[in-house]
């Protein structure tokens, strides 16, 4: 009796699924395969999707935007408009920067680290080896999760190369101390530090960290830069990328970019 009573309830679940299986059944459309096979395939979801496959299908099913793969940059945004027959938009392109400078010739080390070597670990035991709790841990989460092998570990701070950053945002996400961003590439004005620390205790700490003196407020012509959370802080709509704030910071942690790989300091 049991063997038939769990036969029976076997048989009528199977039909119900099947049935459940045609009644509910929607048809993948021949546009949003397509389209998936245009997108990169980085499944990011910087567009604000889940992944590339619910990008796909936002395009078919809506009225959504064509450039918001910032991976793929303008030429995927060109082939998504050309298939959906509608106007081409320029995607801004954006790259990821680091916002630490503490090296290990500028940054105070507290104490030997010797447990599981990932920024995620260290950051939960003591916040690491280094004495500054806002900067990079120096394990390389996000050198590990980068697709584009854009970043790596020098001198125990990640270093990104803006030339293979694509902008995926996968690092910013990845990092325990929340020191990456991603910003556009006509950015020209970053500041290599995030600590919240009063002035005085960060120079105990760092070299080259921001000490909220607020120079740099005073001198910006644009009102584009300002000290929140004793943190020079720039707002990039009113930027113009003049770089007198980099010329008057006394610890040189706001640098002048042309994402060359390399930064470089007003002088």
């Amino acid at each position: 009796m049991a063997i038939l009573a769990t036969g029976a309830i076997g048989a009528i679940c199977a039909v119900m699924l099947t049935v459940a299986s045609k009644l509910m059944f929607v048809p993948t459309a021949e546009d949003e395969a397509d389209l998936r096979l245009i997108l990169p395939g980085a499944n990011c979801g910087t567009c604000g999707y889940p992944g590339c496959d619910g990008y796909a299908a936002a395009l078919v099913g809506g009225d959504v935007k064509t450039n918001l793969c910032i991976p793929g940059g303008d030429a995927v945004a060109r082939n998504i408009a050309e298939l959906l027959g509608v106007e081409f938009e320029d995607v801004i392109e954006q790259v990821a920067v680091c916002h630490c400078g503490g090296s290990f010739e500028v940054a105070e080390r507290q104490h030997v680290y010797e447990g599981i070597p990932t920024c995620a670990a260290t950051k939960l035991l003591y916040g690491g080896a280094i004495s500054c709790n806002y900067g990079c841990l120096g394990y390389g989460d996000c050198a590990e999760i980068c697709p584009n092998g854009a970043i790596c570990i020098e001198d125990g701070v990640a270093r990104i190369n803006p030339r293979r950053c694509k902008g995926c945002g996968m690092c910013k996400r990845t990092c325990p101390n929340g020191i990456i961003s991603t910003v556009a590439d006509t950015v020209r004005v970053i500041v290599k530090c995030s600590s919240c620390d009063k002035g005085a205790e960060v120079r105990k700490k760092c070299s080259v960290g921001c000490i909220a003196c607020k120079r740099c407020e005073k001198e910006c012509p644009d009102g584009a830069i300002t000290i929140v959370e004793n943190l020079a802080t720039i707002d990039y709509d009113k930027c113009s990328d003049c770089g007198r704030c980099a010329e008057v910071c006394p610890t040189k942690c706001i640098k002048v970019s042309d994402f060359s790989g390399a930064f470089r300091t007003i002088t």
